[in-house]
């Protein structure tokens, strides 16, 4: 790995070049790595907080999208080995919680790689992943589904110009995480928090306590209420959570 891949990769928002325990964060679906810029904030100069920056988007936008798990789980890994120097903590929200998952498996063999915890947010567990059709709809409909979730705001999809080049990285998201397939392997050894939104209807709590058979480390199930962006209604409450679970009271 070169430090032109770690950049291409990682965004940092914040200062926290003394900070000894560092978390990774795995954006939605259509989602960037600003989404993690009131965390990053929030926990400096204790945590140094770092976003995945997924092609197709913003300061990525001239790169064509990857629109298969493994692909963004294979460009995510190898970029990894300037930020394995400490302790991590992964987050992922929605399609995140999967890529943050399998990017997991691909260094759990790395001595280098001590990942703390994984927090799976709003997301089946993988062996219980849905197949969709979302990325199948036209634009419109595409659209459609991303309103009808909350949290984002979609004022900027009306406009044509702005739509063209948006939807392309959110189609192939769905098409990623919507195609996924779990293949069975070794569990992980970390505990995994999982994160759901009492009214998501993208996430039952029995989909969400499943996460439990994807490590041989305890894992817990914590709900807040909302929908599928409570993560957004409940940033603080999250933060501290984040914050409470590596040490950090």
């Amino acid at each position: 790995m070169t430090s032109t891949d770690e950049g291409l990769w990682f965004r940092r928002f914040a200062g926290a070049a003394g900070a000894d325990h560092r978390v990774v964060c795995f954006p939605h679906a259509g989602g960037s790595a600003p989404f993690f810029k009131p965390m990053a904030l929030a926990l400096a100069p204790d945590v140094d907080v770092v976003a995945v920056q997924y092609p197709g988007r913003q300061d990525r936008r001239h790169e064509p999208p990857m629109d298969r798990i493994s692909d963004l789980a294979d460009g995510i890994s190898a970029a990894m080995d300037g930020i394995l120097d400490r302790p991590l903590t992964f987050l992922g929200h929605s399609m995140g919680a999967v890529v943050a998952f399998e990017v997991a498996r691909r260094l759990a063999d790395d001595p280098r790689f001590r990942l703390v915890r994984l927090f799976a947010s709003g997301r089946p567990s993988p062996a219980l992943s849905r197949p969709g059709r979302v990325h199948r709809l036209d634009d419109d409909g595409l659209v459609a589904e991303i309103e009808s979730l909350g949290g984002t705001d979609t004022r900027l999809l009306r406009e044509p110009e702005i739509r063209a080049m948006i939807l392309p990285a959110v189609r192939a998201d769905y098409r990623a995480v919507e195609t996924y397939r779990f293949d069975a392997g070794k569990p992980l050894d970390s505990p995994i928090t999982a994160l759901i939104g009492t009214d998501d209807p993208h996430t039952t709590v029995a989909e969400a306590q499943d996460w439990a058979t994807h490590t041989t480390a305890p894992c817990e199930l914590v709900e807040f209420p909302g929908g599928h962006f409570f993560v957004v209604d409940h940033a603080s409450r999250i933060v501290d959570l984040v914050a409470s679970r590596h040490g950090r009271a």
